[in-house]
């Protein structure tokens, strides 16, 4: 603990070299060159980090806060698009499998799965290089050359595949103002109702997540005066966002009983036949990428099974070993410990292995011994079946908070990460908070700086789809 004479400058110091300790812990697991690649889950393996159309970068799952009978749920691919990277831009993967999965059991393994599978109309030819050939108003204007379309498919354990959109146009890749003066207009003309409500948008938007992860300018250049910058400001992804009933989530379709779901987003591939001048896929579909909660694959999974980890599904997690001991006995508190000062909590860490693997509540019997959102408050569940899994856990009955804080749980408000994750919630500063020790209305003074990062580069929508429109400036323009 530290001691309460300390003056405020000296804990100012304190957090900002804490923060300073959670980015260094973050790069060294991530392995050498990853460079800014490490944020959140973007870039966070080598083998991904070679394929970034089929990088997940984060999920986000919620109570709708304007339809708070339905939930959204929001997934990201293909990270660090500067917005001035044409002429081929950022299109999605034709043939693969872009999966948010649902897990209501607690089983691990998915009772519900939304699937988007991508096709590209290229009609450039020969004729020319550009990605449109004039200002696109609309998405039917023929001034648009590269398209993509999608089929939506719902996956039940059991039931035959479910197609709920059968050719939705993807938004473009937002090329300009001079090209697409109104990109907002683009994307609602591409949101999709869906049948038995809800609805559905595959977009550019600007990258929801934020952070600093200037450590690598001799650690925030050399006197802690390079914090307070969102590192991935002006960059934009590839975002897949539904809205849909609660009903349509909850186990056995009812949500008072069993308000408790497991999300997680994966994408599966082919492998690619190469020949001259093209690429052609053959063999089965394969699971590259994986993710949860944010930054497990980064800070908590060690750098030689990081690629293993994007293979596994939820259901493995608790024969993983290795992966269960980092959780266990993480590696940033010691680090944080060994370079400046902090001391780490004593170990075993049971109350992140309740956080990551079980959701928190009395019959995991945990440290928390608090009903909040473990699948084992469903009442019709059969609790035999439950496993310790690396998932997103959202309470669908948790009110929604009036005044949404980002510091989520830890700061009283209980809609806010671990319980789901929504688009504002500081996930950096609040997993330096937890890895610390830290536990609802009990912070860690020291910590309170962070990362000096509190917010998006961008404001998020009132509604649906709720991410931001992409940045159309370049990167180095974007502050």
């Amino acid at each position: 603990m530290l001691g309460r004479a300390r003056s405020k400058s000296t804990l100012r110091t304190a957090a900002a070299t804490a923060a300073m300790g959670l980015a260094l812990a973050t790069s060294a697991l991530a392995g050498p060159g990853a460079g800014v690649g490490a944020a959140s889950s973007h870039r966070e393996a080598p083998l991904i980090a070679a394929d970034p159309q089929v990088d997940n970068t984060d999920v986000y799952a919620f109570t709708s806060p304007d339809q708070q009978d339905s939930v959204t749920l929001v997934a990201n691919w293909l990270p660090f698009q500067e917005p001035n990277g044409g002429p081929n831009f950022y299109p999605w993967a034709d043939g693969a499998h872009y999966d948010i999965n649902i897990d209501s059991q607690g089983t691990g393994k998915p009772d519900l799965t939304y699937r988007w599978t991508f096709h590209t109309e290229d009609q450039r030819g020969t004729n020319t290089f550009l990605y449109n050939n004039g200002p696109v108003n609309n998405l039917a204007d023929p001034t648009l050359l590269f398209r993509q379309y999608y089929t939506l498919q719902e996956l039940r354990s059991g039931c035959e595949p479910k197609t709920l959109v059968e050719h939705g146009t993807a938004a473009p890749s937002d090329t300009g103002k001079a090209s697409m003066p109104d990109y907002g207009r683009l994307r609602s003309q591409a949101t999709v109702q869906l049948p038995g409500g809800g609805q559905t948008v595959a977009t550019q938007a600007a990258d929801p997540f934020f952070l600093d992860l200037r450590v690598f300018d001799l650690l925030y250049g050399g006197n802690l005066t390079e914090t307070g910058q969102n590192t991935l400001a002006g960059y934009n992804v590839n975002t897949l966002s539904i809205q849909v009933p609660k009903s349509r989530l909850a186990y056995k379709g009812d949500a008072t009983r069993n308000p408790v779901i497991g999300v997680w987003s994966s994408t599966e591939k082919r492998t690619m036949k190469l020949s001259p001048g093209k690429e052609e896929p053959t063999g089965k579909y394969v699971q590259v990428s994986r993710l949860g909660n944010p930054l497990v694959n980064e800070v908590v999974v060690p750098a030689g099974l990081k690629d293993a980890f994007n293979a596994l599904p939820p259901s493995e997690d608790h024969n993983q070993p290795a992966v269960v001991a980092k959780v266990l006995d993480p590696e940033v508190p010691k680090l944080v410990q060994a370079i400046y000062g902090l001391p780490a909590p004593a170990t075993p860490r049971t109350d992140l292995q309740e956080i990551f693997l079980t959701g928190i509540a009395k019959a995991t019997g945990g440290p928390f011994q608090v009903d909040l959102n473990s699948q084992l408050m469903n009442q019709d569940i059969d609790a035999r079946r439950f496993v310790p899994a690396e998932e997103l856990r959202l309470n669908m009955s948790t009110p929604v908070a009036a005044s949404p804080n980002r510091l989520g749980i830890l700061a009283g408000d209980f809609q806010g990460f671990p319980n789901g994750r929504r688009l504002g919630d500081d996930v950096v500063d609040i997993a330096l908070q937890v890895m610390e020790g830290a536990t609802p209305g009990n912070l860690i003074p020291a910590l309170a700086a962070g990362d000096g990062v509190n917010q998006a580069g961008r404001p998020f929508a009132a509604a649906f789809p709720y991410v931001a429109l992409p940045y159309a400036k370049a990167v180095n323009q974007a502050g």
